[in-house]
């Protein structure tokens, strides 16, 4: 959308100076919020409250059906911020202006990165927005784990137990800090986060996934889904794991070898698999492992109202200040 730009410039002449008054036509940078599931209202006003004083424009695209609404959206958007929605080079072939998309959460999956660098456009997340949210649904979902899905039943406890954090980022970090509360005792395993760090927390660093495993009654899985991870989570590595083992995924399906897991699963009575992402197998392992198999419908580890809030408004800050300063400092491509 176009506007006015009213400015003054002093004409000194021999016997004196005038004021001339100018107004111009220009153009305000587009930013496009496009959310197929949308923030909440009070995201929503956070995100325009920055665009807007930064003196840019917001274009909602809310609850959109078909992929065409988005490519129409996006033709004129010099930014845009997404949540779980799907950023390919289709996307970006109709996103002729765009030069930044923010993906409101830390996973960016759903980016193309390889196409947002052939268009010159930047990918960038928004680490540590969502930590604590994820974090306490994977204490949540250990401690339905171990009292059977509230069935009734005798359950046991977390006090006591061995955990491992597999992955010592942001998320991992807050599973770290919660679980102290319930008097685990705390391992992890990352290969890029130094001893010091982990100690510091007063966490247990280990030094393989299978040392992690073999020791950890309870394994939180918090690594992102790429080439190496891909079906990584498989039958030798949870095999190894101690009588009673649970396994909660709130990181990406991807990382899981779903036939090994059912696998292990058919053969291993005790064992528990708690996730915060659908299986693909989902029928069949509600029906072979009632009690201790569980899954959320749809993701929903992010999906608390703070988290929606402060995804959604420092992907704003981020923009504004890519925009007007240049900082890359989240891109995720390159």
């Amino acid at each position: 959308m176009a506007g006015l730009s009213t400015y003054w410039e002093p004409i000194r002449g021999k016997e004196k100076t005038t004021t001339v008054f100018y107004t111009t036509l220009i153009n305000k940078m587009k930013v496009l919020v496009a959310t197929e599931k949308p923030f909440a209202k009070v995201a929503v006003d956070g995100i325009r409250e920055v665009i807007e004083k930064a003196g840019y424009e917001l274009v909602l695209l809310e609850k959109y059906t078909e992929k065409k609404q988005l490519l129409d959206a996006v033709a004129q958007a010099d930014a845009m911020i997404i949540r779980s929605d799907i950023v390919d080079a289709e996307v970006l072939d109709a996103a002729k202006n765009l030069k930044i998309v923010v993906r409101a959460g830390a996973g960016y999956d759903n980016i193309d990165l390889e196409a947002a660098t052939a268009h010159k456009v930047v990918a960038m997340n928004t680490p540590g927005q969502n930590s604590n949210a994820v974090a306490e649904l994977a204490l949540g979902l250990m401690v339905y784990g171990v009292r059977n899905l509230y069935n009734g039943t005798s359950g046991t406890e977390l006090k006591g137990k061995k955990l491992g954090i597999h992955a010592f980022g942001n998320v991992g970090r807050n599973v770290a800090r919660i679980a102290k509360g319930f008097g685990m005792d705390i391992y992890a395993y990352d290969a890029y986060c130094p001893d010091e760090a982990m100690i510091k927390e007063g966490v247990t660093p280990v030094h393989s996934a299978n040392e992690l495993y073999k020791t950890c009654d309870v394994v939180s899985l918090h690594i992102p889904a790429t080439a190496e991870t891909k079906n990584s989570i498989n039958y030798a590595l949870l095999s190894q794991m101690p009588k009673g083992a649970m396994l909660v995924n709130t990181a990406r399906k991807e990382v899981i070898n779903e036939p090994e897991l059912i696998q292990l699963m058919e053969e291993r009575a005790d064992f528990r698999y708690m996730a915060d992402i659908m299986p693909a197998a989902d029928a069949e392992m509600r029906e072979k492992f009632a009690g201790r198999y569980f899954a959320t419908p749809k993701k929903m580890g992010a999906q608390t109202a703070e988290a929606n809030i402060n995804a959604g408004i420092a992907a704003a800050n981020q923009i504004v200040d890519f925009i007007a300063n240049g900082n890359t400092r989240f891109q995720v491509n390159k």
